[in-house]
């Protein structure tokens, strides 16, 4: 059994303002709240490896991992996985951006994953953290990406 999330959330604002501000990698802790530094290790055209690092839990744990990520610019997909798996057997993520109709910007995250046998949660208990907290940090970039928007728009 693996683990399986898949979200979305509509923004309101033009996809290449979207794409742009959450393509951003470097920039992804001022997008985010649970990261506190994302740095490029290395770049290979649309591909980046780098380094994410959270802000401490409430133990006090600061958790970081490598991922590699590859954009699409013309098919508004991105293909991500982490190179430093951690607490997972694998981490796998597809971003998806279509516009909507009558506007906005629906932006999907599909994660697929697997705990290994010693992680502190089960694929079940990991699902439903992800779900959870997927659905904050969606809220969150789509209040500041909005919010870009309407700054961009006066």
């Amino acid at each position: 059994m693996a683990g399986h999330t898949d979200n979305h959330i509509v923004i309101q604002a033009p996809m290449d303002l979207v794409w742009r501000m959450t393509d951003d990698v470097p920039n992804w802790p001022d997008l985010f709240s649970e990261y506190a530094k994302a740095e490029i290790l290395e770049r290979d055209g649309d591909t980046v490896l780098f380094r994410l690092t959270m802000h401490p839990d409430e133990d006090g744990n600061v958790w970081s991992w490598v991922s590699r990520r590859t954009s699409d610019p013309k098919a508004r997909t991105v293909h991500a996985e982490r190179v430093e798996t951690g607490p997972f057997d694998f981490m796998k993520i597809y971003w998806e951006y279509t516009e909507e109709p009558g506007g906005g910007v629906r932006m999907r995250w599909v994660q697929d994953f697997h705990m290994k046998p010693q992680a502190p949660a089960t694929d079940e208990q990991m699902t439903a953290h992800l779900n959870r907290n997927t659905k904050v940090q969606m809220a969150l970039i789509k209040e500041k990406v909005e919010a870009a928007a309407r700054a961009l728009a006066h």
